[in-house]
This record gives C-alpha cells, sequence and structure tokens, in this order.
C-alpha cells in the first residue's frame, strides 16, 4: 500500500490540489515520522511543527476556496541550518550561534515559501558549513539512513538525510565546495548545485567569490526541476546572474536530450586514497549506460590542474574568517574552523585577490577545454560513504582538511567554474551503500543535465530504492 511519504513532491501538490489528501495530512504525516525516525539520522536541529501545522492550514483553506495555487503548494520542506528563516532559530551549525534568530530570511527561503512549500524545520549542518560532513559540537551527527554508521555528508547534511529517510519529500541545501552532491551521493539522492548566478545569494550573503549556491535535494529529477523553477532568479542588486533559460527546468523533463557527446575523466591529481573500486564500477556502469542511450563517450584529460587547490584553500580559509564570531567565544569553535579562520585572518589582501584571480583563470581555462562536450561525466566522491569520526580521526585540523579534499576531490572545482553540476544515484554496492556519479554541464546549461538525467532515471529508476527504515 502506497503510504504519502513515498509519493514525490510533485505528486504530492498535485494530491492536494485534487484533494485525495491535504496539506495538514502531510504535515502530521512527516511531523510522525520525524518524532519516530530523526533520532537515528539527525536530519533536523529545529522543529517548527506548530507553525507548518498552521501554515497546513491556511493551504488548505485556500484550496477549499478555489483560489489560485503556487506551483508547490502545501508540500512539506526542510531549510538548511545555514540560510536565514525569519523568526526561526538559526545556528549556521555553531553552538556560538545557539540562540541566533534572523529577523528577515534569505531571499531563497522566501521565494519557496512563495511557491507553496511548508517548512518543518532547519536541517542540520556542520559549522559554518565549512566541512564535507555533518557532525556539529553538541548535536547529533546526520547518518546516512542507508548505514547508520556512517556520515550523511556535508554540509546539507541533514537535509540529505532527511530526504532519504522518508522525513521530507525535498529539501533546500547549498553547495560551495560539493555541499549538495556530496551528501546526496553518499544518501543516493538526486542533487544538483546550479550554475552561478541562478539563484540569489541576497539579501545579506555576499557573492565575492561566487564559489557557493542554493540548490535542491530530491529523489527525483522532475522533483529537482521543480525547484529549481521555484528557486530560481536574482533579487534586485544581485551583482551577476545567470541568463533566463528559454523554458521552465520542469519542463526540460519530458524531453529527450538528443545525441550528446560526453567527456569523461576519473584523475584529477588529488586521488590522495585512490578510488574505490565501486566507485570506479559506478563510473564505468555510467559509462555504458550512457552509450547505450546513444551518446558519444570520450575519455579526457582531467581540466583543472592540481595547482588550483590552494587558491581554494586561501578563498575558502578567508571565508571562514568572515563569519562574525564574538571574540570571547572563539574558543569554542571546533578545531578546524578555527583553524581555517586563523589562516583567513592571516591572509593579505594581495594574497586573497590573487587567488580569486587565479580561480578565475583555472576556470576559464577548465571551461575553454571542455568547451566541445554537452556534458562532463566524473565520480561524485573518490571513497564509499565516510564512517562517523573519520575524518577528525585524521589528526590535526591540516590532515583533516586533506583528508576531507582526498574524500572529495571532483566536486569544489566545479564550483570555481560555477558551472552546473548533479549527483545522480545510479549505482549500489552489493550490501546496498548508494554510490552518485556526477556530471557537469556546460556554463549556465541546466537544461541539457536536467534532459539528461530524467532519461537516465528513466532508464534505471532509483526512486523506489529505499532503505530498511523507511
Amino acid at each position: 500500500m502506497t503510504s504519502l511519504h513515498d509519493l514525490s513532491a510533485l505528486e504530492q501538490a498535485a494530491a492536494i490540489r485534487s484533494g485525495s489528501t491535504c496539506a495538514l495530512d502531510l504535515v502530521d504525516h512527516y511531523a510522525e515520522r520525524i518524532e519516530r525516525l530523526d533520532a537515528s539520522v539527525g536530519a533536523f536541529v529545529t522543529r517548527t511543527l506548530d507553525a507548518a501545522r498552521a501554515q497546513a492550514k491556511e493551504a488548505d483553506a485556500a484550496v477549499a476556496a478555489g483560489d489560485d495555487l503556487p506551483p508547490l503548494h502545501g508540500v512539506p520542506i526542510g531549510i538548511k541550518d545555514l540560510n536565514l528563516t525569519a523568526g526561526v532559530r538559526t545556528r549556521l551549525g555553531s553552538p556560538v550561534f545557539g540562540d541566533f534568530v534572523p529577523p528577515l530570511s534569505d531571499f531563497v527561503v522566501d521565494k519557496l515559501c512563495a511557491a507553496g512549500t511548508v517548512s518543518l524545520g532547519k536541517t542540520n549542518t556542520p559549522e559554518f558549513g565549512l566541512p564535507c560532513y555533518t557532525e556539529p559540537e553538541g548535536l547529533a551527527p546526520a547518518r546516512t539512513p542507508w548505514d547508520l554508521s556512517r556520515s550523511a555528508g556535508g554540509s546539507s547534511g541533514g537535509a540529505a538525510a532527511a530526504v532519504a529517510a522518508g522525513l521530507l519529500p525535498f529539501a533546500q541545501g547549498s553547495d560551495g565546495g560539493g555541499s549538495i552532491r556530496i551528501p546526496a551521493s553518499v544518501c543516493g539522492l538526486f542533487g544538483l548545485k546550479p550554475a552561478r548566478g541562478r539563484i540569489s545569494a541576497g539579501p545579506i550573503v555576499g557573492d565575492i567569490s561566487g564559489l557557493a549556491t542554493n540548490g535542491p535535494l530530491t529523489r527525483t529529477v522532475r522533483d529537482a526541476a521543480a525547484m529549481l523553477d521555484a528557486m530560481a532568479g536574482p533579487m534586485p542588486g544581485d551583482p551577476h546572474w545567470a541568463p533566463p533559460p528559454a523554458q521552465t527546468f520542469l519542463s526540460a523533463c519530458e524531453q529527450e536530450p538528443g545525441r550528446l557527446r560526453v567527456g569523461r575523466y576519473r584523475d584529477n591529481g588529488l586521488l590522495g586514497y585512490g578510488l574505490h573500486p565501486e566507485v570506479l564500477a559506478a563510473y564505468e556502469s555510467a559509462t555504458a549506460l550512457l552509450s547505450e542511450l546513444g551518446h558519444d563517450v570520450e575519455d579526457v584529460a582531467a581540466p583543472f590542474d592540481p595547482g588550483l587547490l590552494p587558491s581554494f584553500e586561501t578563498v575558502w580559509s578567508v571565508s571562514a574568517a568572515g563569519v562574525p564570531v564574538d571574540p570571547a567565544r572563539e574558543p569554542e569553535l571546533r578545531p578546524l574552523t578555527r583553524w581555517l579562520r586563523e589562516r583567513g585572518r592571516a591572509t593579505s589582501a594581495t594574497q586573497y585577490t590573487g587567488a580569486l584571480s587565479a580561480m578565475q583563470l583555472a576556470a576559464r581555462r577548465a571551461v575553454t577545454a571542455t568547451a566541445a562536450y554537452d556534458v562532463v561525466l566524473t565520480p561524485t566522491l573518490a571513497q564509499l560513504p565516510a564512517p562517523l569520526g573519520w575524518f577528525q580521526d585524521a589528526g590535526g585540523p591540516r590532515e583533516e582538511f586533506d583528508r576531507m579534499v582526498a574524500w572529495t576531490p571532483f566536486t569544489a572545482p566545479y564550483n570555481t567554474s560555477g558551472q552546473p553540476a548533479v549527483n545522480v544515484p545510479l549505482h549500489s554496492t552489493p550490501d546496498g551503500l548508494p554510490v552518485g556519479v556526477m556530471l557537469v554541464g556546460r556554463p549556465a546549461d541546466e537544461l541539457t543535465l536536467l534532459r539528461l538525467s530524467a532519461s537516465l532515471e528513466q532508464a534505471r529508476p532509483w526512486r523506489d530504492r529505499h532503505p530498511a527504515m523507511w
């Protein structure tokens, strides 16, 4: 028998419109699952269920009145704890912000609300979103529902854990170095990092480096496209934005991609631990499927030089130092955070602008090197989902950061280039661990990625693969 959480987000929106279910029933259904299962997966850090029920009642009244309804009317969602939500505690993954209640919301949060979604709370994230795993101080770690001894990844780990465990139909995440694609891979989800400028970072967050963007974590490609339609667009005064698409992102999912030229590579000089055999199997299996579907797949040289890493580290450190923290509370921060902030404060303006320029030069070269290809294929991660505590066990912060780079060497370069990229959950190990592959599109071309991803999903469906707790 189909349960409400078996439905995709778009199916839930259609059910609300048709009257076969209502928004309040959905909120109550997920609230019961969160109460029963969230202690196991660590998806939420703040629940707003009373507010969600009130909002759901208003949504149901709008249906009864025959009002014009937004596209995702009444569908539950979670907001990452890095994103400001007016009147709701937003910890930024840190005890230093444990009592912070912002007076306004991020533009993307307001856009999701305007699209009709109903937030059930804030999802777990590591301190300031800096690590690629989600184990914040004083709070439960986010675990992949496929193996509760392993991390859900990060920094959108709580968002991914919630969707994979059936605690939400979809969730908002953000990605500055892989933070959507990483947890999507280890939790068996479709995760989309949109093109630079596709979604506004306003009204508070600056966009100096251009690394970070918001995006969707979903079980289906169509749900991700619908979320992107809801989130996309600049706010007045944004420094730059992606050109508007020629059609809706959701409509692209109904179209065949045509015969595409796909470049692939699996070594970019940062593989400190090599590739796990199951990661290689996922990569080769995706290659075979693309070829079966009629696409031309060719090996290419990695377009990014490993020398990009020091520049990325410099920019990452300065961004960490930019978070406003009371100096008296600095000792409460995690060792990795303190180390990055110290490095950032020790960086001169000349060093920082030099690092930004080096990243931009690397991005131009990489985009030029792969310009002949419609899509680029790589692994998403180099290894399987990591055991809880594995990154901290590396030793000091330097060793921890190096371990993170070696575990996820493929994602961050495409934050420097600003190209759209997705994790596609095509593969699982024999014992059921998800292993994703990454597809990268041309600049500002999410439409081709969505067409291709939808065809892959049709050829090898994944939405009904669930962990045991489902």
